[in-house]
C-alpha cells in the first residue's frame, strides 16, 4: 500500500517540482521510491519518463530508483522513455533521447534488452545512439544561454538548501523554491516550444536572432540575475537576524533568567554559543550583527556589552560551579577565545 509520503513524492514528480522533490528526498532519506501506483502500475520513474522530466528522472536515479522495475504491461521506464518518440518530429525525439534514454541506458545498459509482456525490448523500439541533440540542432557550437541558466539555477539550489532550515514556511506565499521551480519550468517550456518551431521549419537550424531580440534577451537575463541577487541578499540577512535573535534569547535564558535551576549541570551544548558549530570569528560576527562598525559609539557599546558577558572571570563566577566536568575545560577555553577576539575587535575600533 502506498504511504502518505509516497503519495506526496508522486505529486511532486507529477508536477515536475524539482527543487521541492530534492528537498523532500533529502529530509526523508529512508523513503522507498520503487513503488507502483495507479491502473498502469507505474513507478515514479515511469511517470518522470512519461512527462519528460529529465532533471526529475536524474534525482530519482540518484535516490535508488530501479530502472528494471516493470509496470502492469511489463514495460520498464526505458520503454516509456523510448516511446516518447511517437508523435514527435526529429528534434522532439532527440530531446527525448538525450534527456531520458541516455541516463537510463548509462546507469543500466542491460535494460535495453529487457522485454515487456509483448516481448518487445527498448532496443526493438528503434532507440539509436546517433540521436544526439548537439548533432541535430548544431554540430559544434555550445549553447551559452543554456550553460548560463543552468549555472544560475545550480546557485539557486545551493542557496535554497543552505537557508532552508532557518526560514519560516508560509504555505500561502510563493517561497524561494517555488519561485525557482516556476522560473525553471517557464524557461524549459520556452526552449521546448522553440524546438517544436525549429522542427516544423524546413531548415532544422536555429533561426538567427535579430539584434533587437538579442538585446531584449540580454536585458531579461540581467533582470533575472539582479532579482536572484536581491533575493539571495535578503535571505542571507534574514538568516543572520534569526541567528542573532536565537543567540540573545538563549543568553537571556541561561544568564539572566531566575527560573533556571542553580544546581542544573551545564554541558558544552547548553552554553548559549552564538554559532554552536562555527569558529570563534563566526560567533563574534553573530554577536555584533546589526551594528555598523562605522558608527563607532554604537559599535563600542555593543562590543563592551559582549565583553562583560563573556569575560572569563565573570563567566566563571556565574557558571563554573555548574559546568559538567567532562566539558569544563573545553567550555572555558572557548570563552577565553571569545573574550580575546572581542578585545581584538575593540582595539581595532580605537586605532
Amino acid at each position: 500500500m502506498v504511504s502518505h509520503r509516497q503519495k506526496r513524492l508522486w505529486k511532486l514528480v507529477e508536477e515536475g517540482r524539482l527543487l521541492k522533490l530534492k528537498s523532500y528526498l533529502k529530509k526523508h532519506l529512508d523513503l522507498d521510491v520503487n513503488f507502483s501506483r495507479g491502473p498502469k502500475g507505474w513507478s515514479p520513474l515511469h511517470l518522470a519518463c512519461h512527462r519528460g522530466g529529465d532533471a526529475v528522472l536524474r534525482v530519482l536515479l540518484h535516490h535508488g530508483a530501479g530502472v528494471l522495475q516493470k509496470d502492469s504491461k511489463g514495460d520498464t521506464a526505458l520503454h516509456v522513455a523510448a516511446n516518447r518518440r511517437e508523435g514527435f518530429v526529429l528534434v522532439g525525439f532527440v530531446l527525448a533521447y538525450d534527456d531520458l534514454v541516455l541516463p537510463l541506458k548509462n546507469i543500466c545498459p542491460e535494460a535495453m534488452d529487457v522485454p515487456n509482456s509483448a516481448g518487445v525490448t527498448p532496443g526493438d523500439l528503434g532507440v539509436q545512439p546517433w540521436s544526439s541533440r548537439s548533432t541535430v540542432l548544431h554540430p559544434s557550437e555550445p549553447d551559452p544561454e543554456k550553460e548560463w541558466m543552468e549555472k544560475l539555477f545550480d546557485e539557486c539550489e545551493d542557496e535554497f538548501f543552505e537557508t532552508d532550515d532557518f526560514l519560516p514556511v508560509d504555505e500561502d506565499e510563493e517561497d524561494f523554491g517555488d519561485w525557482a521551480d516556476r522560473i525553471r519550468r517557464e524557461y524549459f517550456d520556452k526552449k521546448h516550444a522553440e524546438a517544436q518551431r525549429l522542427a516544423a521549419s524546413s531548415s532544422g537550424w536555429k533561426r538567427k536572432k535579430s539584434k533587437q531580440e538579442a538585446e531584449q534577451e540580454e536585458k531579461s537575463r540581467k533582470e533575472l540575475h539582479e532579482e536572484y541577487l536581491k533575493r539571495e541578499a535578503q535571505k542571507k540577512e534574514e538568516t543572520r537576524q534569526g541567528r542573532k535573535r536565537r543567540y540573545e534569547e538563549r543568553c537571556a535564558a541561561a544568564f539572566h533568567s531566575g527560573s533556571s535551576a542553580p544546581n542544573t549541570k551545564l554541558s558544552y551544548k547548553d552554553i548559549p554559543w552564538p554559532a554552536p558549530h562555527g569558529t570563534v570569528q563566526e560567533m563574534v560576527d553573530v554577536m555584533l550583527h546589526g551594528v555598523d562598525p562605522k558608527n563607532v559609539s554604537a559599535f563600542r557599546k555593543m562590543v563592551l556589552k559582549q565583553q562583560v558577558l563573556w569575560h572569563p572571570d565573570k563567566f566563571a563566577q556565574r557558571c563554573e560551579a555548574r559546568l559538567e566536568e567532562k566539558d569544563k575545560q573545553r567550555i572555558l577555553e572557548t570563552v577565553t577565545a571569545l573574550s580575546q577576539e572581542l578585545n581584538r575587535r575593540a582595539q581595532s575600533v580605537r586605532t
